[in-house]
């Protein structure tokens, strides 16, 4: 077994204090996401943790990519029929997580998950390239299947099927938007006393913002 407990790392990149920081988490998610976004550090800025309570109860976090978000939520695309998609539709109350290690940040946001629109899922779909379209017709996401020649005999299957035509979204996939009800930035500090400032949305829907302790 290998002995972790002497890793060290002190942080001290930079502070967050309630004296500079918004009344609305979006917007100062929006101003991290971005500074993360420009650091050459960071590969994928919108890389985040999903985790879910399963069909079996257990908890489960897979990453997947953000795209988009806004004042109303975080949206971001699956196969509504995945171990992923099951979950979601039997319990929305979901957890979003980002950690940028180079920027010494992390976020941590509870939400209540819903389906997007036809609309918003058409477009985006409509959006990727074909490959990707066809990869979410080839994949019946979660299952069970007997070998990696049988997606790839598939794609070819399709591809030959759909050459010239319009790739239409399936509707068993499309976009969850997460209603933030929580959201947590995590700035690393000195002496592992980091910086923890919580917003949670009170019944008025305006954000209460509060310091926790590291």
């Amino acid at each position: 077994m290998k002995d972790l407990s002497n890793y060290r790392k002190s942080y001290e990149k930079s502070e967050l204090l309630e004296t500079t920081i918004p009344e609305d988490p979006i917007q100062l998610f929006h101003r991290w996401f971005y500074e993360a976004d420009e650091h050459e550090g960071v590969d994928e800025a919108n890389a985040m943790t999903v985790a879910t309570i399963g069909l079996d109860g257990f908890p489960k976090s897979r990453v997947v990519l953000l795209k988009k978000f806004n004042e109303e939520g975080f949206i971001f695309y699956t196969n509504y029929n995945s171990e992923k998609g099951k979950a979601i539709l039997a319990n929305p109350n979901i957890c979003l997580s980002f950690f940028w290690p180079v920027m010494e940040r992390q976020v941590i946001i509870k939400g209540v998950a819903e389906k997007t629109s036809s609309y918003v899922s058409d477009a985006y779909f409509e959006s990727r390239p074909d490959g990707s379209k066809l990869g979410a017709i080839v994949s019946n996401q979660s299952e069970v299947i007997s070998s990696r020649e049988y997606l790839d005999t598939k794609l070819k299957e399709l591809e030959n099927q759909f050459k010239g035509k319009e790739i239409k979204r399936p509707n068993y996939w499309g976009g969850f938007l997460v209603k933030p009800i929580e959201v947590e930035f995590w700035q690393g500090r000195p002496n592992r006393l980091h910086d923890r400032i919580r917003y949670h949305l009170e019944e008025d829907y305006l954000w209460k913002i509060e310091r926790l302790s590291p």
